[in-house]
């Protein structure tokens, strides 16, 4: 019987907050969507209901709170994820409330409110990386730093291709560039313009070619540990492994690690070409020690690579094993 009291006071005092937010009197409401959550902290509506009331008053950071508590209250109720996603969006937090509509379509991906609110956070993302590709690209110009510009630039351009603001800055950037790039050809020496030869013909997907100019400059040079040298053994590795020439991936990669033992990209392409030619055991070690290198030095995408060939391998390894 007392509980049953307890239920029926609960549900009018909310009955009385929601009278309140029906007259458009959010702050009574919110006193009494407060006490029935002091009297129930388990029933979700209240929450959500605070949480409009806040909302309606342009208190976002309050409202995206009782959002939240929506979702740790019941993780099954959509509209919480609505109520924080908005609540996080108005507050500019765009990546925060992506996260939380994204949970939300997990539950429901058919919900059109949060399919519309992930299509206007992604455009809002997109006409913010643009913004500061255009302030980020302006500070680069004054310092000189026309590579950079031009590549920050460029990305915003992708992004934005008809912004006049973008257009512009290339504008200025094109020519700096292009001077600046001779004045760099021209300070090459003979080694040199060979790899840069090289690097072009990669750019063009003509690997055969990239592949005869690296291995000019590696004659040209007859030292195999200089700088330069273990940059032509490293793209030319990458030709190889476009082609498919695993034998020549894993010597050229072996050539840099000889020299440069942690070289990620070197012990992923012979990871790769390695299980490629089913040298699994030799695959799984260089993985290994990608993973050992940790996340923040090999970067999520890389780490996230190598678990999943790591996971791979050992399934690989496993069958051989039971059937040998």
């Amino acid at each position: 019987l007392h509980i049953y009291r307890f239920m029926i006071a609960c549900v009018a005092v909310c009955s009385e907050g929601n009278t309140f937010f029906k007259n458009k009197q959010y702050s009574q409401a919110i006193d009494k969507y407060t006490e029935a959550i002091n009297h129930d902290n388990s029933d979700v509506t209240f929450f959500s209901n605070r949480s409009a009331c806040y909302a309606a008053l342009n208190e976002w950071q309050k409202a995206a709170e009782d959002g939240k508590s929506c979702i740790v209250t019941n993780r099954s109720f959509v509209k919480g994820y609505f109520r924080a996603g908005l609540a996080l969006q108005k507050l500019e937090n765009f990546e925060a409330a992506q996260d939380v509509v994204k949970r939300g379509l997990g539950i429901d991906s058919a919900n059109a409110d949060l399919k519309r609110m992930n299509r206007e956070l992604e455009e809002a993302m997109r006409q913010r990386r643009v913004e500061v590709a255009i302030e980020q690209g302006r500070k680069q110009l004054r310092a000189k730093d026309i590579n950079d510009a031009y590549k920050t630039v460029d990305a915003g351009l992708r992004l934005d291709p008809n912004n006049s603001q973008l257009k512009s800055l290339m504008a200025e950037i094109t020519p700096l560039r292009e001077r600046a790039e001779k004045q760099r050809v021209s300070g090459l020496d003979r080694t040199e313009r060979m790899k840069e030869q090289g690097d072009n013909f990669f750019k063009d997907a003509q690997f055969e070619n990239a592949i005869k100019s690296y291995t000019e400059c590696l004659d040209a040079l007859r030292n195999d540990s200089c700088e330069l040298a273990l940059k032509c053994y490293a793209n030319r590795a990458a030709c190889y492994k476009q082609i498919s020439n695993f034998e020549g991936t894993i010597g050229d990669s072996t050539m840099v690690l000889e020299h440069k033992p942690n070289d990620i990209k070197s012990l992923m392409r012979r990871a790769q070409a390695s299980e490629a030619s089913e040298r699994y055991k030799s695959a799984l070690q260089d993985v290994r020690q990608v993973l050992a290198l940790g996340v923040d030095a090999v970067g999520k995408t890389t780490y996230d690579l190598a678990n999943g060939m790591q996971h791979r391998l050992n399934r690989v390894i496993a069958d051989l094993r039971k059937h040998s």
